[in-house]
């Protein structure tokens, strides 16, 4: 298990740094004042979130992250002219968590209201669904159905959908487990009525998984952003800017294509 603050030494296999002294052709390279607003320990400290298999992977061979999260990291680096060092963690809630005691420059995180209180957020640069998953015997048969009373929902702990559900249902009961994997763990054990997710890992895991299956629809939309501390102001309209032009350029979908997350859906340009 990630821990909430990692540490160099126990991390060194999926702790990645890069170095690229120009930007890249057509692009603007960063004034000096963003540089030192984003990076100022002169590297860029990236967090990843390996609990969103949608967003990022570690390597099976190096376990360095992978994806389109990473991709993104990588290329916001080289315009600024810093090297990047990927943080990586088991769970949202751990990044948020890790924020907080100043762990990283720039995470890549969905969109809420909890986490805008210390998280300054782009507009998204992915969207995805967060649905259920329940047995195959199950007499639930659609999102709305969930929310009574005597359903019990595993949730990840501090994960968007754990936060918006936490506003949302009126009668189910939410159970959380310390990620995303764990509350499938936590589902099955305890024999809860259903697991929320988002919606692609669900369905991979009930496709090799007989016993359950995945209701159809959605509670949410997922938008998954791009995120600097609160205090960092000044660097917000580059990263914003950034990511608008990652979308525009097919950046994100290239990378969310070779990293076998074909059916995520690109964000819509910013208004």
């Amino acid at each position: 298990m990630t821990r909430k603050l990692p540490r160099r030494s126990a991390v060194a296999a999926a702790l990645v740094g890069l170095l690229v002294s120009a930007a890249p052709a057509g692009a603007q390279p960063a004034p000096r004042e963003v540089v030192a607003t984003l990076a100022p320990s002169g590297a860029l400290r990236a967090a990843i979130n390996f609990g969103n298999t949608v967003l990022a992977q570690p390597d099976p061979a190096t376990g360095a992250p992978r994806g389109v999260s990473a991709e993104l990291a990588a290329e916001l680096a080289r315009r600024l002219g810093v090297p990047v060092t990927f943080l990586t963690f088991d769970s949202a809630g751990k990044v948020t968590d890790a924020g907080k005691q100043g762990a990283w420059d720039v995470a890549f995180l969905a969109r809420d209201p909890v986490r805008a209180q210390g998280i300054l957020f782009t507009a998204p640069y992915v969207v995805i669904e967060g649905t259920y998953m329940v047995r195959a015997a199950s007499p639930l048969q659609s999102v709305e159905e969930v929310d009574r009373p005597g359903t019990r929902v595993a949730v990840g702990r501090g994960s968007a959908y754990d936060l918006f559900l936490t506003r949302a249902l009126r009668q189910a009961e939410l159970v959380r487990a310390p990620s995303s994997p764990e509350a499938i763990e936590l589902f099955l054990r305890d024999r809860l009525e259903a697991a929320a997710g988002v919606t692609q890992p669900l369905v991979e895991y009930a496709r090799t998984h007989p016993a359950v299956r995945v209701i159809p629809g959605r509670f949410m939309v997922i938008e998954q952003a791009v995120g600097i501390p609160a205090g960092r102001e000044a660097g917000l309209p580059f990263v914003h800017a950034f990511v608008e032009e990652m979308k525009r350029s097919g950046f994100v979908a290239r990378a969310l294509a070779a990293s076998g997350q074909g059916d995520a859906a690109v964000a819509p340009p910013a208004p």
